[in-house]
């Protein structure tokens, strides 16, 4: 039997619609693995193998059937457990929602079905998405968070119990959970994948993203999502046929970058400083480093403003009827975002559309920014799912970014490194992306 987890999912995906290996074979794989680790990881909210298999089963009918097939035929991806499903429950991490299921699935559960992809389970979400802690352990050291608000989706593909999974970022929800659990992260440009159907904390920040082992990974799944949404006016007309194509490609010339370090990286624990300045200098010829624009100082103020203002007013039923059985952390965040005057948060929401027009000249002559994902490696403890404080600024702005397993920092824990590209340059972005991680690894070599 083949080993799908020596396998790229894009090799995966061509042996299963060439009929090389089974979907069953795949599924009972990852079963497999789930059951091994499970117990130790509590990746999974909702997880059945019986359901799981007669998928798969269904899958393989279809395929020898000569039915036409999508790119993802066969395929188990996980989804994160905010996103609705109609056949599981979508409990978003909290007790009032406890064996809830959603009226309809979200678009882009509608889109992964149309593709052929399997549903395989829901993963761990923080308390409706923000910090409060799920149950979900670091794959690398059960005694270290896995990052939130992502935790499960993160989690299963870096402990190889999925090939794929959903996340969502309001600020660093995607980009942190896979610097701390050692795989890529991606999250699009605002208004590339729909939020239909996706527990709402913040119309203006909230973004659908991808975890996987691989750039090309990421991409191969973003293609069958990037689509207008009628039902989420933020989603515009992209075209991304070609993304995985883009991806595999490269840039034209080799890539400059600019490195931020910002006034943030005091933050940084000294072993992780240690290994971003090793980056820098191993791509010294590519990358230059400098001081952040004085106006970056102001976006935390005005992403906070936003976003507790946006969870008070979509939250504002659970606060009500339910306030007993939310965190102290979400009560906080609900009360402070009642207090914002209707002038501070118009105020919060233009200074996005300035900053954006002052920083995108950067994308003029650089390729893309870098930054630490994090402040260093996953933190010992779970009562915590880490600072999001080098995420902030790029969700707020609305640009692409990833983060890319590319570094080690103490105890030999992973260690990502974010790459922030230009508004709606996706394409070109994780091309650059995949540049990047390639020439990385042939310098460890």
């Amino acid at each position: 039997m083949t080993n799908i987890f020596l396998l790229k999912t894009n090799d995966l995906v061509e042996q299963l619609r060439k009929g090389q290996i089974s979907s069953v074979e795949v599924c009972t794989q990852y079963i497999d693995r789930i059951n091994n680790l499970e117990k130790d990881v509590n990746a999974w909210a909702h997880f059945n193998k019986k359901e799981l298999l007669e998928k798969a089963e269904e899958a393989d009918m279809d395929r020898k059937s000569g039915k036409p097939l999508g790119p993802l035929h066969g395929l188990p991806i996980a989804v994160k457990d905010i996103i609705g499903t109609l056949d599981m429950p979508t409990e978003c991490g909290t007790v009032i929602r406890k064996k809830m299921t959603g009226s309809q699935d979200a678009e882009v559960v509608n889109l992964l079905k149309i593709a052929g992809a399997i549903i395989m389970g829901k993963t761990e979400t923080t308390e409706l998405a923000y910090f409060h802690p799920g149950k979900t352990k670091n794959p690398h050291d059960y005694s270290r968070t896995p990052g939130g608000s992502s935790s499960g989706s993160a989690a299963v593909v870096a402990a190889h119990m999925a090939p794929l999974s959903l996340g969502s970022q309001t600020n660093g929800s995607i980009i942190r959970p896979a610097s701390y659990c050692g795989v890529v992260g991606y999250k699009p440009s605002y208004g590339l994948i729909s939020r239909s159907g996706v527990l709402k904390q913040s119309n203006k920040l909230d973004h659908i993203g991808i975890f996987g082992k691989t750039v090309e990974d990421v991409a191969l799944l973003a293609k069958s999502l990037i689509k207008k949404d009628l039902y989420d006016s933020a989603t515009i007309h992209y075209s991304a046929d070609e993304m995985l194509k883009v991806c595999k490609k490269g840039p034209l010339f080799e890539p400059k970058f600019i490195f931020y370090k910002t006034k943030n990286w005091k933050n940084v624990d000294k072993e992780s400083q240690k290994s971003f300045e090793f980056l820098i200098q191993t791509f010294k010829k590519n990358i230059e480093v400098f001081d952040t624009p004085s106006y970056f100082d102001d976006i935390p103020k005005y992403h906070k403003i936003i976003h507790e203002t946006d969870m008070a007013d979509n939250f504002e039923v659970y606060y009500k009827k339910s306030k007993k059985k939310l965190s102290k952390e979400m009560i906080s965040a609900i009360e402070r975002g009642m207090k914002y005057s209707a002038k501070d948060y118009v105020e919060a929401v233009n200074f996005m559309k300035r900053s954006y027009e002052s920083f995108k000249e950067v994308f003029e002559d650089y390729h893309g920014v870098l930054s630490p994902s994090t402040t260093g490696v996953a933190p010992k403890g779970l009562k915590s799912t880490g600072s999001p404080e080098f995420c902030t600024t790029w969700t707020y702005m609305g640009l692409p970014s990833i983060s890319l397993p590319l570094l080690t920092g103490a105890n030999n824990l992973p260690l990502g490194v974010q790459l922030i590209g230009d508004k709606l340059d996706d394409l070109r972005f994780l091309g650059v992306a995949n540049w990047l991680e390639k020439n990385c690894k042939k310098y460890a070599k």
